[in-house]
């Protein structure tokens, strides 16, 4: 009999980015594998904060999609309600991530009558969602895995976002009870399995987020896909892609561009992506009269390989606080293409170590201006093919997502 898999967690295909991207290509890889995999999810609204068509005539119900595989695996994707709020601030992602677990447990209830499950994979963020996780396991529903892409409570609290130390406390002591309860608990970097193996006092599974070696690889002539994307041959591309939030700190891009605008004006910024911090850039861009800043949109996945090969340097900027909180998943497409990366992590960080022990990026400390100023500077005058070679090699070997999920397939389900 097939084995039965169920994904909890308010992001899921179609999302083009963030955890949404990961989550879907997971259930879909094990459908193709010959798993029976069921997604209880949301309609997709991220990174635009807003539910995308064609779902927004249906987002006040619930729904449900499903698609088999030449493989006899089949995925089932539940839909439910959801509150989104335009502007999330701490208040409303509260309410966001309490709609959620509301809607999705009365979805739940009913899904377990029903049936069990082998693996039920809950995904963090919310945290709280483990406790659909836990009822499932209390009621022998299905074996737990905790699997956490963000460690948010303590974002949360260092971002400023939650100031109460009673309810950052409360959270907190929900979380354990939730890590020392799964059957499993996994995270996506060295740095965050040493972190919530210190908070949850057990063993702790790496599961990184990968990237399709086959469709992000690099491409020959940077000249030609610069003038497919209006920059000329002779223009030095600054790219930074992705989510656009208050973690990341992009306000530095535009101080950078600032910076360069006279005395090098070769250098065009471009911030392609969305999010609730946009409206801040682009009013900031403004103020300082920037020609050399680019915002576009978050590109067709079709052209995505050809736009990100296209970008002489990419950008991977977060504040200091973040370092270890988050493996920023822009990395993994970056480094299957070849890009030449600089990112923002201090000293002592899981991140810096990584780049450091692989040479697959330009280092500097996060939230220094002057730092990130001076590395722009200096790519001026280098193509850094070594680093180039080693993001490519480092791709291949290590986040190839056949073999990141053949082996967690290996560790969480018994052979079928």
């Amino acid at each position: 009999m097939k084995q039965r898999i169920l994904l909890i967690g308010y992001n899921f295909h179609p999302e083009p980015t963030g955890i949404g991207k990961y989550s879907g290509e997971m259930l879909h890889w094990l459908a193709r594998q010959g798993f029976a995999c069921t997604a209880l999810t949301a309609y997709p609204y991220y990174p635009y904060w807003q539910v995308q068509e064609p779902y927004v005539g249906r987002r006040f119900r619930y729904t449900t999609e499903q698609q088999s595989f030449p493989s006899g695996g089949s995925l089932r994707v539940i839909r439910c309600p959801m509150y989104v709020p335009a502007q999330p601030s701490g208040a409303k992602r509260v309410a966001l991530d309490a709609s959620f677990l509301l809607s999705a447990s009365a979805r739940l209830v009913g899904l377990l009558a029903r049936q069990r499950f082998d693996l039920v994979i809950v995904v963090a963020p919310s945290f709280q969602f483990g406790l659909l996780g836990l009822l499932t396991q209390v009621l022998g529903r299905g074996k737990f895995l905790y699997h956490i892409q963000d460690l948010q409570i303590e974002a949360a609290r260092d971002l400023g976002i939650i100031r109460s130390e009673k309810a950052i406390g409360a959270m907190l002591r929900l979380e354990k009870t939730i890590l020392r309860r799964a059957d499993y608990v996994s995270t996506i970097s060295p740095a965050m399995v040493a972190r919530v193996e210190q908070k949850a006092g057990r063993p702790v599974l790496l599961l990184p987020n990968w990237a399709d070696i086959a469709q992000f690889h690099p491409l020959a002539d940077r000249a030609g896909l610069k003038r497919e994307f209006g920059f000329t041959p002779g223009q030095k591309v600054v790219l930074y892609s992705g989510a656009i939030g208050e973690k990341q700190g992009l306000e530095a891009i535009i101080h950078a561009a600032h910076h360069f605008e006279q005395v090098h004006p070769e250098l065009q910024f471009v911030i392609c992506g969305s999010g609730p911090y946009k409206e801040k850039l682009l009013a900031l861009t403004s103020s300082l009269g920037l020609g050399n800043v680019h915002f576009l949109p978050l590109q067709p996945l079709e052209r995505f390989n050809a736009f990100l090969n296209m970008a002489d340097i990419h950008l991977v900027i977060q504040k200091s606080i973040a370092s270890d909180l988050v493996m920023p998943s822009k990395l993994t497409t970056i480094l299957a293409v070849g890009g030449v990366a600089i990112i923002t992590a201090d000293e002592g960080s899981g991140l810096h170590a990584l780049v450091t022990e692989h040479g697959i990026g330009l280092l500097v400390p996060a939230e220094n201006q002057r730092a990130l100023e001076d590395q722009l500077r200096q790519t001026l005058d280098h193509d850094y093919t070594d680093i180039r070679a080693n993001a490519q090699r480092y791709a291949e070997q290590y986040l190839s997502i056949d073999n990141i999920m053949n082996k967690f397939v290996g560790q969480v389900l018994k052979p079928a």
